[in-house]
């Protein structure tokens, strides 16, 4: 889908980039802040209008709109409001180095955003990522990760996946063959040939794999990772496979783990919710009840508050 097309944010009507800047002012002044002004302008808005609506305001007062309002919010609603801001290869280049540069790896914000975006949006992540930190992102991602797990990130990031959409079928009945032998088949697992098939190949011939693999295996693929594999490499595997099969699928099941339970992952909820407000909010929806007979937006509504909880009501965009 075209960036903007499956969405619950689209390009505000009637767009008064100086309007909106004169708002975001007034909702500054003085003592305290009107968050509810905020959330008007800034859930209502494409990416690229708030661009202009930052662009306008540094013009208008001579300072950054990021900077300001950084300093006027806190906690998760600053989060969102700063993630809403950013270009999206910038926000996840953003996310991918704080997930790095803490102490401890938040290893499932690699997994996220990695195993789920296209060689484009990789390639552009990249880049911004070594302009922004001034190191390369496979360096920063090899010196926090090892093992079989950090290979895979690696591949990843090469952004070479096929995406054409043809399907070899002898080739697609081998692939099966190697992962069932590199894995079921034999005692200790063969890692290796897992990556080779499922960060090079694209994704139609994957769902033949898959099919094939059911076949001669008995057993689905998703259910062999968890049987063969532990820990991060388990979860990147697994990962690799929902976003195949079905991208907006995986994002919904994210988000439902991300607040069923005690407690909430913050984390998630919020680096889904603002990545893909503007590309297939609409469809991860739908999932989402469709696989958990519960909207989103209770979900949400039920393990937030305050502030924080207006803007994502805002950006999953009503029930």
């Amino acid at each position: 889908h075209a960036i903007g097309n499956r969405g619950t944010v689209t390009e505000a009507a009637g767009f008064d980039p100086e309007a909106d800047v004169q708002r975001l002012r007034g909702a500054m002044k003085g003592a305290g802040t009107d968050e509810a002004a905020v959330i008007e302008v800034l859930a209502h808005r494409t990416i690229a209008q708030r661009q202009r609506v930052k662009e306008a305001y540094k013009q208008a007062v001579g300072k950054d709109l990021a900077e300001d309002l950084s300093s006027e919010l806190s906690g998760n609603f600053r989060s969102v409001v700063l993630g809403l801001l950013m270009l999206a290869p910038v926000y996840d280049a953003y996310e991918l180095r704080n997930a790095i540069k803490g102490a401890g790896t938040e290893e499932a914000c690699l997994i996220d955003v990695l195993a789920s975006r296209s060689n484009a949006e990789i390639q552009t992540i990249n880049a911004f990522y070594k302009k922004e930190y001034e190191k390369s992102l496979e360096d920063d991602v090899c010196g926090d990760t090892s093992g079989m797990f950090q290979r895979v990130l690696v591949s990843l990031l090469t952004a070479g996946r096929d995406e054409s959409d043809k399907v070899d079928e002898a080739q697609a009945v081998l692939d099966a063959k190697e992962i069932y032998e590199a894995g079921e088949a034999r005692w200790g697992t063969d890692e290796v040939k897992f990556l080779t098939v499922l960060c090079v190949r694209n994704r139609n011939h994957l769902l033949r794999v898959f099919e094939e693999y059911q076949k001669i295996s008995g057993r689905d693929i998703e259910e062999s990772i968890k049987r063969e594999m532990s820990g991060s490499l388990e979860d990147v595997f697994l990962a690799i496979v929902k976003c195949i099969r079905n991208k907006q699928a995986f994002f919904a099941e994210r988000l439902y783990k991300s607040m069923k339970g005690l407690g909430t992952t913050d984390s998630v909820l919020i680096r889904i919710m603002v990545a893909r407000a503007e590309i297939d909010m609409l469809d991860i929806k739908a999932q989402f009840l469709k696989m958990y007979g519960k909207t989103l937006y209770s979900f949400i509504k039920g393990d937030t508050s305050g502030d924080y909880r207006k803007i994502l009501l805002e950006l999953c965009g009503g029930e």
